[in-house]
């Protein structure tokens, strides 16, 4: 079972992934600050209310609606989305444009030590680890037992 997780854990992915959700975790806390700090107050003076929650709030049969809360909610999403269009789509996509004029250099083939062990990922991955197989179930009798095409097979 440690084993398992140990694999899980090891993948690349896994890292990169948790990497990207709290970047993107710290990048949507600055923007909820600007929003709640400036944004929010700003349409809030100029709608006459204290607080963004309170425009346009009304209650029916003691139940309060308060379609301020949306707004502020469509706010933080557009700024949330601007930003990341305007940080990182936006430069991205004049990189590419630069890469393809020819202006800035693709980056380099990856070394011959690093083709050898993306080979050597590729044949782990296409033959399963023991702890893969004993968390599917399916026990070691479903494991290839054919040697990869890049070693010849003895006599």
């Amino acid at each position: 079972m440690l084993q398992g997780f140990k694999d899980f854990i090891s993948r690349g992915n896994a890292i990169e992934l948790a990497v990207g959700v709290v970047i993107g975790a710290a990048f949507g806390a600055v923007v909820q600050a600007l929003v709640d700090g400036f944004i929010g107050p700003l349409i809030s003076a100029i709608l006459g209310q204290t607080d963004l929650s309170q425009v346009w709030t009304f209650e029916i049969n003691n139940a309060v609606f308060s379609l301020g809360l949306i707004l502020q909610a469509l706010i933080l999403f557009l700024f949330t989305a601007a930003a990341v269009y305007f940080f990182i789509v936006v430069p991205m996509n004049a990189m590419a444009a630069r890469r393809k004029r020819g202006e800035e250099a693709e980056p380099e083939a990856p070394a011959e030590d690093i083709l050898v062990l993306q080979e050597i990922r590729d044949l782990l991955a296409r033959n399963l680890a023991p702890a893969i197989v004993n968390d599917a179930g399916t026990g070691a009798a479903t494991r290839p037992t054919t040697p990869p095409p890049s070693i010849p097979p003895t006599a």
